[in-house]
């Protein structure tokens, strides 16, 4: 019997999809990731981009009064922090990245929701049930398909920039900005384009001065952007500019970058307490290969306003694949429960449930 909703991908938009299509009885079905050396470079391992990160602040309902008891009673032992584990007090502000994942998946499946570790490498969309094959060579049959597949940042590809991630090194100026070890101190953003000018702006609020690192003399972000970056006293463009390295200690995480001068070929040393890569994403929509439409970024396209219908009729995407403008966790949580109640509503109409 084919599934009635499968759900590919396990950031914030899958497991919200995957809580709320478990409560409405579609027996929900996660292909959560494989856990592979690949997609740990790629940064396109289990429970998404938060998994990556350190303290989230912004997400609502989990603020800073210790987590202890709540995590030992929610969590089951193994996946339980360290720091729970060891009766240790709690480290940082609020709830981290891989803590709130941990959470939100053990809440899908306590409601039913059946979990594998796999990845999803071809699907067929051409006829129903749609046909979905695994990494390990597994085929799955579905009536409804909901693609939750998250997009990853981009990144130089420095050994010293992997080291320091979440350390310093960051994709994401409103996920980390407002952060301890960043306020009223230096800090470097990477680009010239709208998401690169969009992170220093941002940035301004906090660090005492934001180095603008690019490699050309003009920026590619738009006028209106480039007028209100380049006339913020606290942005300092540094142009002709590469990072050849991301410098910092095991203790205090990033401590400076050392830029090349792609004109002079000199070398530059700036003290700063992060790095910002502005330089776009990259939408996990490979495995699609030309079965649903994508724009011009690889981005799934929502066919219709406020909802998450994709150009596939019984197949909905939801978060960071379809949604390259905002790409915070909380607004993938919304669309992640949107898609599942288009889901449910949409097997309704077609009378599987």
């Amino acid at each position: 019997m084919p599934e009635k909703v499968v759900i590919i991908g396990s950031g914030p938009a899958g497991w919200t999809a995957a809580i709320y299509a478990a409560r409405a009885n579609l027996q929900p079905v996660v292909f959560e990731g494989a856990i592979t050396e690949e997609n740990r470079i790629k940064g396109t391992l289990p429970l998404g981009q938060l998994a990556l990160t350190t303290e989230v602040e912004n997400f609502p309902g989990f603020p800073s009064a210790s987590l202890h008891n709540f995590l030992e009673t929610a969590l089951p032992e193994d996946r339980r922090p360290f720091w729970v584990l060891d009766k240790k007090s709690q480290p940082g502000h609020g709830i981290t990245g891989p803590e709130l994942m941990d959470l939100m998946r053990q809440q899908a499946l306590n409601f039913g929701t059946r979990i594998i570790t796999d990845d999803i490498t071809h699907v067929d969309f051409s006829k129903k049930p749609f046909r979905i094959t695994s990494l390990e060579g597994n085929t799955v049959e579905a009536m409804s398909v909901i693609i939750s597949t998250g997009a990853r940042a981009n990144y130089l590809g420095l050994p010293s920039e992997d080291n320091f991630k979440n350390r310093g090194v960051s994709a994401c100026a409103v996920c980390d900005g407002a952060l301890p070890r960043f306020r009223n101190k230096p800090i470097v953003v990477v680009g010239g384009g709208d998401s690169a000018l969009e992170e220093a702006s941002y940035l301004s609020k906090f660090a005492s001065v934001v180095y603008l690192v690019h490699r050309r003399d003009k920026l590619r972000a738009s006028k209106i952007m480039q007028d209100r970056a380049l006339g913020n006293p606290k942005i300092k463009p540094c142009w002709n500019s590469a990072v050849e390295e991301v410098l910092g200690n095991d203790k205090d995480g990033v401590t400076g970058v050392k830029l090349k001068n792609l004109i002079t070929g000199k070398f530059e040393e700036l003290a700063a307490s992060g790095m910002f890569l502005g330089i776009g994403h990259t939408p996990n929509t490979d495995f699609l290969k030309g079965q649903l439409e994508l724009d011009d970024k690889g981005y799934i396209v929502w066919q219709k306003p406020a909802r998450t219908n994709t150009s596939v009729d019984g197949v909905f995407a939801s978060g960071d694949v379809a949604d390259s403008y905002y790409r915070q966790a909380v607004t993938a949580a919304g669309s992640g429960c949107m898609s599942a109640l288009d889901a449910e509503r949409w097997l309704a109409e077609h009378g599987e449930v």
